[in-house]
């Protein structure tokens, strides 16, 4: 059995490719519901449940306890989707750099895919067909060892989204993987590293050509910030080859001990 059994990524600005467009689509509803906000807090939000974000930002404009708030959320979080799932619906979508080719590798290592997401399943899907990720799976989104991935989560499908560790963790055990040690967790936003250290993975990664720069994740908790996705490879024959060592070495220790 490979030191690693399931690799979790995130999508937008992870696995696909992300010009910036979910931060824009969400200024555009905040901007035509009456919300002000800044594109450097809402970039520093993204991976996160969209609903979630707009319940933060109305409830620092206007107060927690406005009797409105309820409503203000609703009405710009169903603006947001509808905007957004024409973006998706009216362009290209791309897998980045070095995603397919990660994909092919953890293949043929027997090791699971799952992507999780800030968006809601009807986003997902949007985008997952268009990728033609969706093929083979299930109805409860879950594939099997021959298809590209082998569970998607979308956010609206646990309880609570990033940063808590529930996507992850459903993922896991859809999956039948039981040890978060035998998992590495990877995403481009602090949301996406926090959720991973939350649920205890081998390793919480960040990758630095998506939404946030090499510099804007180094603040946050993460066991490395790669190049591109594709560099986990490197990192999982690390890991690998180290685990491999402490075998040979062990047997060796236990002789020297036994003669001392």
């Amino acid at each position: 059995m490979s030191l690693i059994e399931l690799v979790v990524f995130d999508m937008a600005g992870t696995t696909v490719q992300d010009h910036h467009e979910v931060e824009m689509c969400f200024i555009e509803a905040a901007s035509k519901t009456g919300l002000t906000v800044s594109p450097e807090r809402v970039l520093a939000l993204q991976g996160y449940s969209k609903k979630y974000v707009f319940e933060l930002l109305w409830s620092e404009m206007i107060g927690d306890t406005h009797p409105d708030l309820p409503e203000f959320v609703n009405h710009s979080y169903l603006v947001f989707c509808e905007i957004l799932e024409n973006h998706y619906l009216n362009n290209d979508i791309f897998p980045t750099e070095g995603c397919l080719e990660i994909f092919d590798y953890l293949k043929s290592k027997e090791i699971k895919i799952a992507l999780t997401t800030g968006f809601y399943r009807k986003v997902t899907n949007i985008i997952l067909q268009k990728l033609g990720w969706l093929e083979g799976l299930n109805a409860n989104y879950v594939g099997n060892q021959n298809t590209l991935i082998q569970v998607s989560v979308a956010s609206d499908e646990v309880l609570k989204g990033r940063p808590e560790p529930l996507m992850i963790q459903k993922a896991m055990q859809t999956l039948k993987v039981t040890d978060a040690q035998r998992v590495i967790n990877i995403g481009d936003t602090p949301s996406d590293l926090k959720s991973g250290v939350r649920a205890g993975c081998r390793m919480s990664l960040g990758v630095t050509n998506g939404t946030h720069t090499r510099q804007q994740l180094s603040i946050h908790r993460n066991d490395g910030l790669l190049n591109k996705v594709s560099d986990i490879k490197d990192v999982i024959e690390n890991l690998q080859r180290e685990n491999q060592e402490d075998k040979m070495d062990f047997p060796f220790l236990k002789k020297l001990n036994f003669l001392l």
